[in-house]
């Protein structure tokens, strides 16, 4: 019964099946699961949710169950546990145990230090290779996965490193030294996160070694790692792309509170880039009477641009965040946008213009075809060239918001608008 319901946990939403239950009772489950299968459950689940349960749970048992975790997922569970129980917990567990979540505790969140695990494979590289499979035998009966062998000094300074194919391939008397491939790609324990899982991803790693500044080998960063981080880094992109400040926790936790903190200072600075909208409008009230059918196709004109803008930063958003598009590619991306605007300017000015000059005559028509045309490449210029330029200056880019960009396109598309009808219906 205890294993059917150890595989239940596992196979479906455990935070749920916990949500209702007292800590009695997770006392009790957790005692019938036993320490490594509640570890598997905990190192599934959201760190908060991690968290909460291991708090319910005596002190002593609290840390055996955190010592069958891996240390990096250990880590971020336990800063997420009360400060005061933590630290009895840590105190609790196997001194060299709570040493290396110590040391990752040390690191930021958002960096290579923070996402690492200190569990690794290294050798000195004068050892033969008959020897070092005979210690990767012993090894591999307590590691769950060995992805490479990395060749250190005394020193621990990262000399190389070994895949276990050309290892197990090689003679027996040939050194780890004349094997390893030296100078490996590294990053160092203060890189971004992003920056990391990037690189693992583009060069196809299983792993990638974490140094500190004097090259000695920290750790190592392994794919499941940076599969959270990249799903992390994509949340938080939606989130200000929907113009609001990403969460620092799940949904379903968030209080009232927190979310309106957390949108109420996007909303006010759209709200704020509205009013620019309105003073357009007043300047040009007086053309607005002299014109009243320029009015009815206000909306449609600025929604198109709002929408062309939205559609631009979000893509260009994208291709940076998974490496296709840097910076550096400034003057391709934008000739690739404007002449795909040219492309649909000349579409949707074409309908405009029929549209128009059914409901007042061709110069009309003319005026509202050729308005949405240069607006179309007004919003997809400025959707392309915010993101890069921020980039540029060490900004997030997700912080142009589809909003911000509306909103931008919707005051100076007014403007566009109003300059083309005065030069073809001279008005104004």
């Amino acid at each position: 019964m205890a294993r059917a319901l150890a595989r239940q946990l596992l196979d479906e939403d455990a935070a749920e099946l916990f949500e209702g239950l007292d800590r009695t009772e997770i006392r009790a489950l957790a005692a019938l699961l036993g320490d490594e299968t509640l570890a598997d459950l905990l190192s599934q689940l959201d760190e908060h949710d991690a968290a909460d349960i291991l708090e319910q749970l005596p002190v002593e048992h609290a840390a055996d169950v955190l010592e069958e975790i891996d240390p990096d997922d250990a880590a971020d569970i336990i800063v997420q546990v009360d400060p005061d129980f933590s630290e009895d917990i840590l105190v609790a567990m196997e001194p060299s145990d709570a040493a290396e979540i110590r040391e990752l505790m040390a690191y930021r969140p958002d960096t290579a230090g923070g996402i690492m695990t200190p569990e690794f494979v290294a050798m000195e590289p004068g050892l033969r290779a008959d020897r070092a499979i005979a210690a990767l035998r012993k090894v591999a009966e307590e590691a769950e996965t060995i992805y490479y062998v990395y060749i250190t000094d005394p020193e621990e300074h990262l000399l190389g490193v070994l895949s276990l194919h050309r290892l197990v391939l090689s003679r027996p008397d040939a050194l780890v030294e004349q094997l390893m491939f030296p100078d490996p790609v590294r990053v160092n324990v203060n890189d971004d996160q992003e920056y990391v899982a990037r690189l693992l991803t583009e060069r196809n790693f299983l792993a990638i070694p974490v140094v500190d500044d004097e090259n000695r080998l920290m750790g190592i960063v392994t794919a499941d790692d940076v599969a959270d981080v990249l799903e992390d880094e994509a949340t938080e992109d939606i989130e200000r792309l929907g113009g609001s400040a990403p969460l620092s926790e799940p949904y379903l936790r968030a209080s009232p509170a927190l979310l309106f903190r957390k949108r109420i200072v996007w909303l006010l600075v759209l709200f704020m880039a509205q009013f620019v909208t309105l003073e357009v409008y007043d300047h040009y009230k007086g053309v607005l009477k002299e014109q009243l059918v320029l009015a009815m196709f206000v909306p449609i004109l600025i929604g198109t641009g709002g929408n062309v803008g939205s559609q631009t930063v979000t893509t260009i958003i994208r291709a940076m965040a998974v490496g296709e598009a840097a910076p550096r590619h400034f003057v391709r991306i934008l000739g690739k946008e404007i002449a795909t605007a040219l492309g649909l300017g000349v579409v949707m000015g074409t309908l405009m213009f029929a549209r128009g000059a059914i409901t007042d005559g061709r110069e009309f028509g003319l005026t509202v075809g050729l308005t949405v045309g240069v607006l179309i490449i007004w919003a997809a210029t400025v959707g392309a060239m915010l993101p890069l330029i921020l980039s540029k200056l060490r900004v997030d880019p997700a912080v142009v918001s589809a909003p911000f960009i509306s909103s931008l396109v919707d005051a100076t598309g007014l403007v566009i608008y109003f300059t083309v009808a005065g030069l073809i219906l001279h008005v104004g």
